[in-house]
């Protein structure tokens, strides 16, 4: 008996996560896209994961050059997020009017993130529809002040500190 994944997206709209967009570029062609199947593995050495669904540009770039840059999206960024979601479906080039820098792959990092990751693919694993990469932390730029974008059962959500 197979779980019907509507079943499964609506159980996971309880888990709350923090948004990042992931980028990579691959002989001039670049893209990237909002993910939040993201975590911190292992500190030392510095390892990371993310799971990319295998049908998008993102993923075929992220493939072809072993590499990918992440940014934690602040709270002001919520727009960005919808962007490189595909929410909006106009902009062909989704880094138009973005500013963003490079640190060591050469891989996108939107200004303005909380922080940013600069990575080198070393493994990946078939998950379903998915690829899960586990990427080397190769740099970072350490987290600016702010609060982070948090996503809650289709919303964007801000934090509140408890006692």
């Amino acid at each position: 008996m197979t779980l019907d994944p509507e079943k499964l997206r609506a159980a996971m709209r309880a888990w709350s996560a923090g948004v990042t967009v992931v980028a990579a570029v691959h002989e001039g062609n670049k893209h990237g896209m909002t993910v939040n199947s993201f975590t911190s593995i292992s500190l030392d050495p510095a390892l990371i994961t993310i799971s990319l669904q295998q049908s998008t540009r993102t993923h075929e770039l992220v493939s072809k050059s072993r590499a990918f840059g992440l940014t934690i999206l602040s709270a002001q960024q919520s727009k960005i997020s919808d962007l490189f979601a595909g929410k909006m479906t106009e902009v062909k080039d989704r880094f138009s009017g973005l500013q963003t820098e490079t640190l060591v792959t050469g891989s996108p990092l939107i200004v303005g993130g909380l922080a940013w990751l600069d990575c080198r693919v070393i493994e990946t694993f078939d998950a379903g529809m998915n690829t899960l990469f586990i990427a080397e932390v190769l740099a970072a730029h350490d987290a600016n002040e702010g609060q982070p974008l948090i996503y809650h059962n289709r919303k964007y959500w801000g934090l509140s500190q408890l006692e």
